[in-house]
């Protein structure tokens, strides 16, 4: 029911209410006609108010079927475009999932790749945890640098000296300076445990240990591989790990003054690099210095070479000159006897034209 039927169905009640109140007010004699005209009245009322609820009834069920037109078009808009942002989330949902395969799929190589290095970390570290085993891993490094930079005559693996000590390589240049030793192992444990130390006191502990390790190896070295007479005055120590080199020269520089007192310097990867270049640069020169008497005699049997080519050449010119000069000669020869012929075919003929006379030809003198 709405508001309009309400309204209606009120008044109604009001007029029928207003009509019983005057139809007990009148006298009994006009109460008869009073209800008939009341009667009347009410059905007029009924007729129009039923009329009225017809007419109300369509415009509800007009309104109503709109309304239910409007609600389906909006029902199929809103389906269509909740369809369309669902196919949309569905691509953009499988894009993410292609997406997220080929990520993953980087994500598993990445993950071998850091496997593999992990593996091979440990394998480093389990090498460098055994002294024999990171001796072998200093020498390999060694022999690679060496190798790729020094000729195989300037160099030697695990050279025996005398009373039986052998080195891990002996650089051989002539003298000075000499036979140079370069030994290979360093000290690891007390740099770890340097690295490692957790507070003031262990820090302390352990830089003492590392320096103490490093005084105690190049002592080794000074006194184990320099003897006077068959090597130089001076030896190297070699540490494969550039970090080792330079915590030892930016913390422990008394530690690295002291070594060159022992004439023991400390080399890196790197600085040995720079060191070996200077050697060959240094053989280099020395065979220069070999070879230079050699040198010598050859320039000086070039030059008389050359002398002997000059009087060769001179020669020839001269043969030269000689073949010129005949064969002008041979040229002035047959100008002659051309001329000489022109005159004896003029002299024919003039026997032909005239009778034969005596003539003799004067003598020219030449070839």
């Amino acid at each position: 029911m709405d508001l309009d039927t309400a309204l209606i169905i009120a008044a109604l009640a009001a007029i029928l209410g207003i009509g019983a109140l005057l139809l007990l007010r009148r006298p009994a004699d006009q109460s008869g006609m009073a209800v008939a005209e009341l009667s009347g009245r009410l059905e007029q009322m009924a007729a129009s108010q039923a009329a009225a609820q017809a007419a109300l009834a369509e415009r509800m069920q007009g309104q109503e079927r709109a309304l239910a037109k409007a609600l389906d078009e909006r029902l199929a808009d809103l389906g269509k475009r909740v369809g369309d942002r669902l196919q949309e989330s569905s691509q953009q949902a499988q894009q993410s999932m292609t997406d997220l395969k080929e990520r993953l799929a980087v994500i598993d190589a990445a993950q071998k790749n850091i496997t593999e290095l992990s593996s091979q970390v440990v394998g480093l570290q389990e090498i460098l945890a055994n002294k024999q085993a990171r001796g072998a891993f200093g020498e390999i490094q060694l022999q690679d640098l060496i190798q790729g930079v020094l000729p195989p005559s300037a160099f030697e693996f695990q050279a025996t000296l005398s009373g039986g000590r052998r080195v891990d390589c002996l650089l051989r240049l002539p003298n000075p300076p000499g036979s140079i030793a370069l030994d290979a192992k360093f000290p690891l444990e007390s740099y770890r445990a340097l690295r490692e130390a957790k507070d003031e006191a262990a820090t302390v502990q352990a830089r003492r240990a590392f320096a103490t390790a490093i005084r105690t190896h190049f002592r080794d070295i000074a006194e184990r591989y320099i003897v006077a007479g068959e090597t130089a005055e001076s030896a190297l120590m070699f540490l494969p790990s550039e970090a080792v080199y330079a915590e030892l020269h930016a913390n422990f520089p008394n530690v690295v003054e002291e070594s060159f007192r022992h004439r023991v310097w400390i080399v890196s990867p790197t600085t040995l690099m720079a060191t070996l270049t200077t050697v060959r640069a240094v053989l280099k020169d020395v065979r220069m210095r070999e070879q230079a008497d050699i040198i010598q005699t050859e320039v000086r049997t070039l030059l008389t070479d050359v002398t002997r080519l000059d009087d060769r050449v001179g020669k020839l010119q001269r043969h030269f000159d000689q073949a010129t000069e005949d064969v002008r000669q041979i040229r002035i020869s047959t100008e002659k006897v051309g001329k000489r012929a022109e005159r004896i075919e003029e002299l024919q003929l003039e026997e032909a034209a005239s009778p034969p006379a005596l003539v003799v030809a004067p003598a020219v003198g030449g070839n």
